[in-house]
């Protein structure tokens, strides 16, 4: 007869299975690219965490209560790096956006929000922009780009807002050249619309446009960032803006159930992050450039037909990579060659896009920063060596 572990494991489901091997995969490899947060083990963190609390608060800095202290002084800071009057933590970044787009709607009188068909709100937020704000999404464009100026000037109907998602996450971390960004702004206003940024990302963006992100974000009247995506904290997120349109949105995140009772670690974390993190994310974008540059010469040196590395000089620290495999195929081998060599080059794989291709992104962090363009090749060929022929 089975043991009764044997029994539980055979009753997992397949892709409960694959999951948890590839998470065992990350936290072993004894070399990556990116070592995310999210593998690092539940104790480990904490300890961290509790750890390096004293460099943003001090020691006798009482736990936040419905957002005051550490969160207060979280949103203070959001506010000044962005360069905008005021700052609004949440809990998460599609509150925070429903939120500002409701606001906006209210102030210009129109519903209709104008952005892409793969921002994160039309693809990952279950509709929630119409369903739970009554607000009406049109898209200026369908290419795999943010929408240009003369598409945003010419579109055939009114929008209240433009919604410009910077970097432009499901079409490969992309972003426009700051000239073009500027312009797709006035376009939009010359047709008296708002302009929101979703930022999740904004942070690594300062190295593509050789700008601060005061700059950036004062391109735009509202942005949103993330503090657990680049930021690499516990979770959470700020909308930043004009002072009256921030406080309208603290009462709009009281009705959506965001006010949340004490959000002390995850303002701790995001603080780290700011002080950590967001200094390093320039030299992660200037080392994906050579990782890229090395994964497109390794596949071609190896003869797999239609690789492709996108975009091919990375906009920020992460890019994506398409290969002609099924996804199952290629995340067998991602995590065979992590679990036999010790080293992981690719995470999870997708069938986005043509048939027979499959996706997958790359994020260059610290951890990369040791990996030499030769280290890259090598990892390329053992990969490509196990692929089926």
């Amino acid at each position: 007869m089975p043991s009764h572990s044997t029994v539980e494991e055979r009753s997992e489901p397949p892709e409960r299975l694959a999951s948890d091997r590839r998470r065992a995969a990350h936290r072993s490899a004894a070399r990556t690219l990116h070592r995310a947060a999210v593998h690092v083990p539940l104790t480990e963190r904490l300890s961290a965490l509790a750890a390096a609390a004293p460099e943003v608060v001090g020691p006798d800095e009482p736990a936040d209560v419905y957002g005051d202290s550490v969160v207060a002084t979280l949103e203070a800071e959001v506010a000044r790096l962005l360069g905008m009057e005021d700052a609004a933590f949440f809990p998460t970044g599609t509150m925070a956006q429903q939120v500002a787009l409701r606001c906006w709607a209210g102030r210009t009188g129109n519903a209709t929000v104008a952005l892409h068909p793969k921002a994160h709100p039309e693809l990952h937020e279950g509709g929630a922009l119409s369903v739970l704000s009554g607000l009406r999404t049109v898209h200026p464009t369908g290419e795999p780009r943010l929408p240009t100026a003369d598409e945003v000037r010419d579109f055939g109907e009114p929008f209240g807002a433009l919604m410009l998602e910077l970097p432009l996450r499901d079409v490969g971390y992309v972003l426009p050249e700051w000239e073009e960004l500027a312009a797709v702004v006035a376009a939009a206003r010359e047709r008296d619309a708002v302009v929101h940024f979703d930022g999740a990302r904004l942070w690594e963006c300062t190295a593509h446009f050789g700008r601060g992100l005061d700059e950036i974000a004062g391109l735009a009247d509202s942005v949103y960032v993330s503090f657990y995506k680049s930021l690499e904290g516990l979770g959470g997120a700020a909308l930043a803006g004009p002072r009256t349109l921030v406080e309208e949105a603290r009462v709009w995140r009281h009705r959506y159930g965001g006010q949340v009772f004490q959000q002390f670690p995850t303002a701790v974390s995001a603080l780290l992050g700011l002080r950590h993190r967001l200094p390093r994310l320039p030299v992660y974008v200037a080392h994906a450039r050579v990782v890229a540059e090395a994964l497109h010469e390794g596949f071609a040196a190896a003869g797999v037909p239609f690789s492709r590395v996108h975009p091919e000089r990375p906009h920020t620290h992460q890019f994506q990579v398409w290969l002609p495999y099924a996804p199952d195929v290629l995340a067998e081998v991602s995590v065979a060659q992590a679990e036999e060599t010790g080293t992981l080059l690719f995470g999870r794989w997708f069938a986005d896009g043509p048939p027979g291709l499959s996706v997958t992104e790359v994020t260059v962090t610290e951890e990369g920063l040791a990996w030499t363009a030769d280290d890259v090749k090598e990892a390329v060929a053992e990969f490509v060596r196990r692929l089926p022929r």
